[in-house]
């Protein structure tokens, strides 16, 4: 699987963005995808994943009620809507497949997109 994020920027604190993985492969609809971030200096993060049919998603506590994870298995892309940003959301965020739901660690998920800068301006 080959994953390529998009929809990354600058944006006021408060704002929106809307990110895309775009996946190739067969399996795509087989995976639970996640997104996760890195700032300057940070371990890699966890903050949202989906299964493989959308039904159930996981959340970071940090961006509970702020952020949506989605999935269209016919277009094999995976969202990511960021609102109400804040600067400490700051980061390369990335795509990821293969992994777990609930709390995974990078190492849990096989498959990683390239990266996609967002930064919040204060």
């Amino acid at each position: 699987v080959q994953l390529v994020e998009s929809g990354g920027g600058l944006v006021q604190a408060g704002g929106s963005l809307r990110l895309s993985c775009a996946a190739s492969g067969r399996s795509f609809s087989s995976y639970t995808m996640g997104w996760f971030r890195q700032a300057p200096g940070r371990e890699r993060e966890f903050v949202a994943a989906i299964s493989w049919s959308g039904g159930i998603t996981f959340y970071a506590d940090s961006v509970k009620g702020r952020f949506t994870i989605s999935r269209d298995n016919a277009k094999n892309t995976v969202y990511l809507q960021m609102n109400s940003l804040k600067p400490e959301d700051t980061a390369v965020y990335y795509c990821a497949a293969g992994g777990r739901l609930k709390n995974p660690r990078p190492v849990d998920y096989d498959y990683w997109g390239q990266g996609t800068q967002v930064t919040v301006s204060s």
